[in-house]
């Protein structure tokens, strides 16, 4: 056991800390992954921001290490009530989409729909529109439930939700 958990902690909340020496410990050492994983039921949220990035990290180099993990993805991470947890599942869905079951697929549009509909942070609401927009170019289906929410988001005061919102609606027309 490496203590990944003790060493996420600390510093300021939006440094790195020892997220970067950790990743490179799980590639390096595949079996590391499940304590690392395990760091997203911390108490603490700058644990669980770190544990986010570190995902996204791993996810670029080695995905498979994702893979058995798609379903606790889908139950236990999204109940995590945190902005970087949902934004990263959005980016996560997007990328493991290819090794995702239909079920799974289901259940993915359904966390992201909800935090399209509901969510407020700025970078939730930008990865989701994101990967709901890419799925819903094949999904007639989702492209009529988000249509209007791309709407919507179009008039939001933040220029980075409302640009985003307006280019994925222009790739919807297209």
């Amino acid at each position: 056991m490496r203590n990944f958990e003790e060493r996420l902690k600390g510093g300021h909340p939006n440094s790195l800390g020892n997220t970067v020496e950790i990743v490179e410990e799980v590639l390096a050492e595949n079996e590391l992954f499940n304590e690392l994983f395990n760091c997203y039921h911390s108490n603490d949220e700058v644990v669980r921001l770190r544990t986010s990035n570190a995902m996204k990290r791993i996810c670029k180099v080695k995905k498979i290490l994702l893979i058995p993990y798609i379903d606790l993805f889908l139950t236990d991470i999204a109940q995590i009530n945190q902005a970087s947890t949902q934004w990263t599942l959005a980016q996560l869905f997007e990328v493991l989409e290819v090794d995702m079951n239909d079920k799974q697929i289901e259940q993915a549009k359904s966390i992201m729909k909800r935090n399209l509909a509901n969510h407020n942070d700025w970078i939730v609401l930008n990865q989701t529109m994101v990967t709901l927009t890419k799925w819903s170019i094949i999904d007639r289906e989702l492209k009529e439930w988000l249509f209007p929410h791309l709407l919507r988001l179009t008039s939001d005061k933040r220029k980075s939700v409302a640009g985003r919102a307006e280019r994925m609606i222009d790739k919807l027309k297209k």
